[in-house]
């Protein structure tokens, strides 16, 4: 029960990703770079405090250093894409659409893992898919510009559900402060590269945007992403991506106290349905194990 616990409140955490970022006014690789910079910076001096951990980056393998790094790049990309869509579609479509991640891990964990699921369980998946579509279908347009951004935020779900794999096998072996800063601290190498490629400046922002993006590193990576690290231990990749559906229920409800926008009918049918396939997908795992 803790470890759902722990989910739930990551969750929310996570859901104020796409607040922060219509908040800070800054490009997307920026954003995306500062978010993990600054939660590596957070947690670099627990691994400076801790011997057992310094030692432990000392004997990594060079397939876990592989690894991490790979984890790295898969999550600038997602970052990078995500961000991106959020300048093209609305933030309900773009958070709808990148919280598809269940397909890709459902169908990724029964390859590569063996890992089985109840028919009851696949249902409950589907119903919560339905319940995000609900919300988010408003709000899609059908202009090329929406349009693409919602295929950024589609690509973007497929790289994070990746990540999500790696850390999932990773985690059995590597402590969570360690592969979180070699994943943080690679991905922020791959995004300072990028963003200098796209000549984005690093400066000269208003102390709001910094603001938002010490948010982004602290409330929705750190208390957030990282939550979901430590949790890969325990829970499965598709477990962890079900709940992330969760976050267009968060998203709603910070939008509504932030950024002023109302929860129509319609998203409250949505946020019904949502919980309603969680929480029957949850209940079909628990009795699975």
């Amino acid at each position: 029960m803790f470890y759902y616990i722990s989910l739930f409140l990551a969750v929310f955490a996570l859901s104020t990703s796409a607040i922060f970022v219509k908040l800070a006014d800054a490009p997307p690789a920026i954003t995306a770079f500062y978010r993990l910079f600054f939660a590596m910076l957070v947690l670099l001096p627990f691994l400076v405090a801790q011997k057992g951990l310094r030692q432990e980056l000392v004997n990594l393998s060079k397939k876990q250093w592989g690894l991490g790094i790979l984890s790295g790049l898969f999550l600038s990309c997602h970052y990078v894409l995500w961000f991106e869509s959020l300048n093209y579609t609305s933030v309900a479509s773009s958070t709808v659409i990148v919280t598809l991640q269940p397909l890709f891990s459902l169908i990724g964990s029964y390859f590569l893992f063996k890992e089985r699921f109840s028919k009851g369980a696949i249902v409950g998946c589907l119903v919560a898919i339905i319940g995000c579509f609900i919300i988010g279908w408003q709000d899609f347009q059908i202009s090329g510009q929406a349009l693409y951004g919602d295929i950024l935020a589609f690509i973007a779900a497929g790289i994070i559900t990746a990540y999500f794999f790696i850390g999932q096998s990773v985690r059995k072996d590597l402590s969570l402060i360690t592969y979180s800063i070699i994943g943080y601290g690679s991905s922020s190498i791959f995004l300072a590269i990028y963003a200098l490629f796209m000549q984005e400046p690093f400066f000269d922002y208003p102390a709001s945007t910094w603001w938002s993006l010490l948010g982004l590193a602290v409330i929705a990576t750190i208390f957030g992403q990282t939550v979901f690290n430590w949790l890969l231990k325990w829970l499965s990749t598709t477990v962890i991506s079900m709940s992330i559906l969760g976050e267009t229920i968060g998203t709603c409800i910070l939008a509504y106290f932030i950024l002023d926008e109302m929860i129509s009918v319609q998203q409250g049918i949505g946020i019904f349905v949502i919980l309603l396939g969680l929480a029957l997908f949850l209940l079909q795992q628990r009795k699975s194990a």
